[in-house]
């Protein structure tokens, strides 16, 4: 059984061409079911590509990876390297389901054969192989996939355990490294820089003014910690709206503001007004009706919508843009130092898979082994039985069984070891001293 993964994601290929070979989660049962057909068929026509016998398709925004497990055998007479003929059908494959060239999709594919499947997918599930570095969503990603994969029947002995073994990996890197502990972007930093001013998130009431891309990672992250209250200030109401419905939150004009302003503990703003639009009058005044309760305001525009003047307000806590980007660079460093501890304990799960891996290789061979060995020490119970039954001695016949049993046992690996080379004779040597070591024979 050879594993293999093969894909497309953020840094093979702009987001332009990754959005159209998407897999929304409620089409991969079917997809997988049309793929495994698809390298049925390919596989009979040529003999180019190894029968599938699992497979899995992980598909997010910023990665279409498909997992799989094919049949091999030494026996093979493929002249083509077998990653090599993996690519090539699945490029086919992803090229006929999203109706896009084999030309146009196959430059910004990628393969990973054998081990390197493995530590592929344990680093996506750890967040090392992700466009933020350490983020959490992937895992929760790849576990839906192999949910999939498993609803399908899709999913076998392998994936399964290297899937498992994934999510293992994954609990390690964040349990032992800060991979997930520092902000790495601006809306996340706005938040943590919120958690600690506030211990209280069901109590506090957020106020969002403005509707661009800033302010909707913000909106996001911020809802992502259930507020009492989350509000959209815009000056179109209507695109204020659309991003409050999408935040289970609420949307009011931005002429509404000044009535309201007092009502807020977390201000974000970031318009593209030339001037600012919250002044220190404003602000003064809203921390009088707050009864000096503390504001915490975060202004990301640039040119700034927030008075500078505001920062020395005493109960004002003001950060600009440039103050959250030294928390995102700072944040970047740690997570990197983080990552290289991480590399290494998924090093220790990939040799653990690959252990296992040679383990069930290795099981037909030991079984053969197991079931010949059983049928020589029955064969020679029979001869002794047969001489017991004659009235032979009892002692002359169980010295002649012992001697027979063992003689016949050793006959197959004692011509093997001849015709070994020198090397691999004092390899086996060596083997063979280590196992007298751990099983003496007078244990």
């Amino acid at each position: 059984m050879q594993l293999f993964a093969i894909g497309i994601n953020h840094r093979t290929a702009p987001v332009a061409l990754r959005e159209r070979v998407v897999f929304p989660l409620e089409q991969i049962k079917s997809a997988l079911q049309m793929l495994r057909a698809h390298w049925s068929a390919d596989h009979s026509s040529s003999q180019a590509t190894a029968p599938l016998a699992e497979a899995a398709i992980l598909s997010t925004c910023n990665r279409t990876e498909i997992y799989g497990a094919a049949l091999t055998d030494n026996t093979s007479s493929m002249h083509i390297p077998i990653d090599a003929s993996y690519l090539q059908c699945a490029a086919r494959w992803l090229s006929a389901y999203h109706r896009i060239p084999v030309s146009e999709l196959a430059p910004h594919l990628y393969t990973h054969p054998h081990s390197n499947a493995v530590r592929h997918a344990f680093r996506v599930a750890s967040g090392l192989d992700s466009m933020v570095l350490g983020e959490t969503q992937i895992l929760g990603q790849l576990k839906a996939a192999a949910r999939a994969a498993l609803d399908t029947g899709a999913l076998g002995v392998y994936l399964n355990r290297l899937f498992q073994h994934s999510f293992s990996a994954a609990k390690e890197v964040r349990g032992q490294t800060q991979i997930s502990a520092h902000s790495v972007s601006i809306a996340s930093a706005a938040v943590r820089l919120a958690q600690r001013i506030f211990e209280q998130w069901s109590s506090q009431r957020v106020l969002l003014i403005g509707a661009g891309t800033m302010i909707e990672g913000c909106a996001t992250h911020f809802a992502a910690q259930h507020p009492h209250t989350l509000v959209i200030a815009n000056r179109t109401v209507e695109r204020g709206l659309k991003l409050a419905e999408r935040v289970h939150g609420t949307a009011i004009a931005l002429a509404a503001l000044p009535a309201r302003f007092h009502e807020f503990d977390i201000v974000v703003s970031c318009t593209a007004s030339a001037l600012p639009i919250i002044g220190l009058g404003a602000v003064e005044r809203a921390l009088r009706a707050r009864k000096r309760r503390p504001m915490l305001m975060v202004d990301l525009a640039v040119p700034r919508d927030i008075e500078a003047e505001v920062a020395q307000l005493q109960d004002v806590f003001l950060y600009t843009l440039d103050d959250l980007g030294a928390a995102v660079q700072k944040g970047h460093a740690q997570r990197q130092a983080a990552a290289t501890q991480a590399e290494a304990i998924i090093e220790t799960h990939v040799e653990r898979f690959m252990r296992w891996m040679d383990a069930r290789r290795s099981a037909p061979v030991i079984c053969k082994l197991h079931n010949e060995a059983h049928r020589l020490r029955i064969s020679a119970l029979l001869r002794a039985q047969q001489k017991l039954a004659r009235g032979e001695a009892p002692k002359a016949v169980l010295e002649a069984f012992s001697y027979a049993l063992t003689h016949t046992l050793l006959h197959a690996p004692t011509r093997a070891f001849t015709q070994m080379h020198d090397d691999e004779r004092v390899r086996f040597a060596q083997l063979l001293d280590i196992s007298l070591e751990k099983n003496p024979l007078d244990a």
